[in-house]
């Protein structure tokens, strides 16, 4: 019995990487398609209805509305909103250095960090 679970973990893992390589290798719409029928087979494969009806209606906005465009625009809304991200961590971290907590500093730094890792991912995003 644990020998099949390991067996389908192992499968299920190896199934991802290789969608996910091919997914990579999409852009744009095609790729959003890809990673949206990847979900729906693993809604199917747990018998998770809610998550398939809503799958299913996402893939079908993709299918009549997606354009290379409004994938742009979107990007530069996800761009915008981690600027804004950003602007709050660095806010935060100037308030904690004025109060002088060094714990709080060091937390504020890598939240800070974080959001900036965020923002340039979204940039790198909207490159490809």
């Amino acid at each position: 019995m644990q020998n099949k679970v390991i067996t389908a973990v192992t499968l299920s893992f190896l199934l991802a990487l290789s969608s996910t390589g091919h997914a990579a290798q999409l852009t744009g719409c095609e790729a959003k398609k890809e990673e949206i029928k990847t979900q729906i087979k693993y809604a199917k494969e747990y018998g998770n209805k809610h998550r398939l009806a809503g799958l299913e209606t996402a893939l079908q906005r993709v299918n009549e509305n997606c354009t290379e465009e409004s994938l742009r625009e979107e990007q530069k809304e996800r761009i915008a909103e981690k600027k804004e991200r950003v602007a709050k961590r660095e806010q935060e971290l100037n308030e904690a250095k004025e109060k002088g907590n060094t714990n709080k500093i060091e937390k504020k730094e890598r939240k800070l960090q974080d959001a900036m890792d965020e923002l340039k991912e979204a940039q790198n995003e909207l490159l490809r």
